[in-house]
């Protein structure tokens, strides 16, 4: 039976004090200046395509946002370059409503069913209007799963799932608008509770399962008084009910049923039944049987992990400002150039994949890669080196206090990598004071800046976490 293969999650380093903005306690996860949700996708998405088992390949990229940095340009595309996957990979964009995360999940289950391997991918940066309750309980993150089925043994197979369509006026947001808007919280309650009660119980049916069989149950939804109503209609004791990372990310939008759901397989023994259900435009639920398999598919990092990796004290006008809410002053350089198409794709495998190459002759690495050794000038005798994985340490840095930024300065620096090789690059998630000669870092997918529309990305550095 079909299911997830492997899984990856990130939340970004920055968050925002609740109390810095009259919000009350806990905070919110913020992306960074040079973050968007094709770049956080990218992130979850290396975590969940390390160490593959054996036949499990790609062909199927899909992304899910509703703030997608293209509205025209296909975004899995990015992520597909970033995470060199293979041309030959179908790929599609999925938007429109917070649910259509867990929507891309079951969609891409139904892929693997049919014998492909699928990559789904759900991030999100949250923007509401300020003072309002979606700047305040959102928070940015990004999920990502492989989907699989066809001979690979999963970490957690789907065993039962039901939806429910409804078409109701809760969340909206027409072209133009800056932000989103809601209706009154309990027309939506009204809407959604007997609509999440019935779907929920035709999962569980579906699954062949009762509530109390459940070991975690993982809520979603645009409204969270709708799962005031719901437990004991449903037969769910508050125990089983997941920590929703409320206090500590925020809801995160198309990626937050993902993220919790990545939480939940973290701490997760063979055996336990999973229940996500997503509440927005209707229900999404789905039933999840952990396997023997989980012990040797959890990734790198857990969402605990990063989570717990943090720097909480992100200003709120810097926040606004990041979000091109707050109107500020740009720096008063040359607005940068908007990235031309002709060397992007000449340098595609560099600029996104973050390949290298390295000799066959002498074995010297050469970053960028080179149809020429720098050192024993050997032409076209290379093979392709990557590089996004690998660790690095800074030989020597300095701060550009001038340079064109949202958050100067701007940190160069020359890095060694530990299986060779040389490089100039950005830093970032760094704090100026606190950058030595000889720190260990790791590399992570950014955007360096957006002119003409055209988001222009790369790779930068940043203290490991």
């Amino acid at each position: 039976m079909s299911g997830i293969v492997r899984y990856g999650s990130y939340v970004p380093f920055n968050r925002i004090q609740r109390s810095a903005i009259g919000a009350g306690r806990g905070e919110r996860a913020a992306a960074s200046y040079d973050e968007d949700s094709a770049s956080m996708a990218v992130e979850a998405s290396r975590e969940a395509l390390r160490e593959l088992p054996e036949g499990a390949a790609v062909d199927t990229v899909a992304f899910a946002s509703t703030s997608a940095p293209y509205s025209e340009k296909l975004n899995a595309a990015t992520l597909q370059a970033a995470t060199n996957l293979p041309k030959s990979v179908t790929a599609l964009d999925l938007g429109g409503s917070t649910r259509s995360g867990l929507s891309a999940l079951l969609a891409g289950i139904d892929m693997a069913s049919a014998g492909r391997t699928v990559l789904v991918a759900a991030s999100e940066v949250v923007v509401g209007a300020p003072s309002g309750p979606r700047e305040s309980g959102g928070g940015d993150a990004a999920a990502a799963f492989v989907l699989g089925g066809n001979g690979t043994e999963p970490v957690a197979r789907l065993i039962g799932r039901a939806s429910c369509t409804e078409e109701v006026l809760d969340v909206w947001k027409s072209p133009g608008m800056p932000f989103a808007k809601q209706w009154e919280e309990r027309f939506g309650a009204d809407v959604y509770t007997p609509l999440l009660v019935e779907t929920f119980g035709r999962a569980l049916a579906d699954a062949g399962v009762s509530a109390s069989d459940l070991s975690k149950v993982v809520l979603d939804g645009t409204n969270a008084r709708v799962f005031r109503g719901f437990p004991r209609p449903a037969g769910v004791a508050p125990e089983q009910i997941l920590d929703g990372l409320a206090g500590t990310v925020g809801r995160a939008g198309s990626a937050h049923a993902g993220l919790v759901l990545a939480s939940a397989l973290d701490g997760a023994s063979a055996g336990d039944r999973i229940a996500v259900a997503v509440v927005a435009d209707g229900v999404d639920v789905a039933v999840f049987e952990v396997t023997d398999a989980i012990d040797g598919g959890r990734p790198k990092h857990s969402v605990a992990s990063w989570v717990e990796s943090k720097r909480n004290d992100l200003a709120y006008t810097t926040y606004l400002k990041w979000r091109e809410v707050l109107p500020f002053e740009p720096p008063r350089r040359p607005d940068p150039d908007r990235p031309a198409a002709p060397p992007m794709q000449r340098a595609e495998r560099w600029k996104f994949g973050f390949l290298g190459s390295r000799c066959n002759r002498c074995g010297n690495t050469n970053l960028p890669p080179q149809r020429v050794c720098v050192v024993c000038q050997a032409v076209d005798d290379s093979t392709v080196e990557p590089y996004a994985d690998g660790e690095c340490r800074i030989s020597t840095y300095t701060l550009d206090r001038l340079a064109y930024s949202l958050q100067p300065p701007v940190i160069g620096a020359v890095v060694d990598f530990d299986k060779g090789g040389r490089m100039l690059c950005q830093l970032t998630d760094v704090d100026p004071d606190n950058v030595g000669i000889g720190d260990e870092l790791e590399m992570t997918f950014r955007r360096l800046y957006t002119a003409g529309g055209v988001h222009n990305y790369f790779w930068k550095a940043r203290p490991k976490r």
